[in-house]
């Protein structure tokens, strides 16, 4: 079979199970609940749904300390309650993705449990041991201030293991050839059930060789072809979405130089970029990150996001970029976290502030790529700073102003649902924003139906404009022979600005506004002239004169 590109113009949102619809009234969400739901996520216009973790766990790490990969946590449900949720998915043309959380298992995995009674168990070889503990045990902690080594002595086992991440989690040796079968099986499993891809955690930690006298570890970067050629071979359209927070000089290994590797990939690096130009008004580094993460296969995407389930890492800014960044969206030590990032939602980094929120979800709609989506973030959810680690800001839905939010009939849900202050369920909630016609819902879901009417973001070339003023970013989009472009001002000031389009003949002389009606038409030198409220965006078609009269042809039928 060969490829369907479908990813390169999907609308992507992320959902956590357990915090999203509780249907049974314990206190936990469920696909009974989600499926419920369904209805209102097709209204959204979301293509695809990210599932995080769901099979069963002891739940430590929020599901992704795995025990059972062929399965689902009890407490969500059923096998065939997924498979009635993917079955609903596929009635509305919504595809469903799932976390493949393969780097390690949960040390309650069966696998683990064999490994380490018995040194001559198959599954011995299936995890990372030492006799001794290695030197560099307190080297490369991915929770600095939290987690103090990477490798833990176990009494049964009598060796040490190898953990990247909590101890709880022994790290995989994914070099087994065995292993990596497995990681195929698990694949096709879910794949046989209806799903159409796997978000991958934690890819650079997978594909690296790991071992006591591993000094430095290298990547395996032929086992993501594996990968690829699995899934081409069990179901053509399937991807995989790598989260992948690497420089820009290896991002070709990730994808493969020969679009063999990793379809998709989460776009970190202009992540970070992004947050420190809505911090600073300044879009040149932006406009950098983008320039340097160009290079991609023709059938390759990028992930576009603002937050995730994860905090906001910061890690690939410079200090002083970072610092700029805690500073306006995390000033205080309790919301920051592992010394690199902020913990907080977008909603309350951004104090709320409607024009704001706006102008980050217009940059992330029209940078290069596909539009990521964390639940909740459409109606601008607050978070629980109270809570410990990221968990501040995986609080449950909020549906409507009764109790729990509508979440759960339950006195105890899973996570306690925000209910003091702005963020309040019952100020912050889908029913309240769904009869007002100016409220972010509706809003996010405007914008999400015109993101899908200019399919050449996700299809196309860019060109970033040049502009004197570094608070504006202007970037246009050519895609068979049409041409999109995308105005924002950063700043809280005003702002005027003076841009050609650069297109042969009259192509460019009449930018055509898809959100209003101010269009804007070239003087006589060719040039733009945009008054850009603060924090305002423009998106423009791109069209001559024959356009215009076309359109109006077509609008007077």
């Amino acid at each position: 079979m060969i490829d369907d590109l479908w990813y390169k113009n999907a609308i992507i949102y992320c959902l956590s199970v357990g915090t999203y619809m509780d249907a049974n009234g314990d206190g936990i969400g469920d696909f009974k609940g989600l499926l419920r739901r369904l209805d209102y996520l097709h209204g959204l216009g979301i293509t695809t749904i990210w599932l995080m973790p769901f099979q069963t766990s002891p739940g430590r790490d929020d599901g992704y300390d795995v025990a059972d990969y062929y399965s689902v946590d009890a407490r969500y449900g059923t096998l065939g309650d997924f498979v009635e949720f993917t079955h609903g998915c596929e009635q509305r043309g919504i595809r469903v993705i799932i976390d493949l959380v393969v780097n390690h298992t949960s040390d309650q995995h069966p696998w683990f449990k064999a490994a380490r009674s018995d040194r001559n168990s198959p599954y011995r070889d299936w995890y990372v041991w030492s006799d001794k503990k290695p030197a560099n045990a307190n080297q490369g902690m991915v929770f600095p201030g939290v987690q103090k080594s990477t490798w833990t002595r176990d009494k049964e086992a009598g060796a040490w293991y190898f953990h990247r991440f909590y101890d709880f989690q022994p790290d995989l040796n994914t070099s087994n050839p065995r292993v990596q079968a497995e990681i195929l099986k698990i694949m096709g499993f879910w794949i046989q059930l209806g799903v159409s891809g796997f978000r991958m955690d934690a890819v650079p930690f997978v594909i690296a060789t790991k071992g006591a006298k591993v000094k430095k570890p290298a990547e395996q970067y032929d086992m993501l072809r594996t990968f690829r050629e699995f899934l081409q071979w069990r179901q053509g359209d399937a991807i995989i979405l790598a989260e992948a927070n690497v420089l820009p000089k290896t991002d070709m290994e990730y994808f493969g130089r020969d679009a063999d590797r990793m379809h998709m990939m989460f776009n970190f690096q202009v992540n970070q970029h992004l947050f420190y130009a809505l911090a600073s008004s300044d879009s040149r580094p932006l406009a950098q990150a983008l320039k340097a993460t160009k290079p991609r296969p023709a059938s390759a995407q990028w992930g576009l996001f603002l937050r995730n389930h994860d905090e906001l890492d910061l890690g690939r800014l410079t200090e002083a970029q970072r610092d700029r960044v805690f500073k306006c969206f995390g000033p205080d030590k309790d919301m920051q976290l592992y010394n690199r990032g902020i913990r907080r939602r977008l909603a309350p980094m951004l104090g709320g502030d409607r024009r704001r929120l706006e102008l980050a979800y217009s940059l992330m709609c029209t940078l290069p790529g596909t539009p990521v989506i964390r639940y909740g973030d459409e109606i601008a959810m607050g978070d629980d700073l109270s809570l410990p680690e990221r968990n501040c800001a995986r609080t449950p839905m909020q549906w409507s102003t009764e109790p729990n939010g509508g979440f759960t009939i339950s006195d105890t849900p899973a996570l306690p649902v925000i209910s003091e202050g702005p963020y309040g369920f019952e100020h912050v909630n889908v029913a309240k924003q769904r009869r007002d016609p100016n409220s972010m819902l509706n809003w996010t879901e405007r914008i999400i139906r015109m993101r899908k009417e200019v399919p050449e973001i996700g299809w196309g070339d860019f060109t970033i404009i040049r502009t004197r003023d570094p608070a504006v970013l202007i970037i246009r989009y050519d895609w068979r022979n049409n041409s999109v472009l995308f105005v924002h001002n950063l700043d809280e000031k005003p702002r005027e600005t003076a841009f050609s389009v650069q297109l042969p003949g009259d192509v460019g002389e009449h930018l055509i506004n898809l959100l209003a009606e101010n269009h804007s038409h070239a003087d006589k030198r060719g040039q733009h002239r945009v008054v850009l409220e603060p924090y305002g965006y423009r998106w423009y078609r791109v069209g001559g004169l024959d356009y215009l009269l076309k359109r109006s042809e077509i609008e007077t039928r």
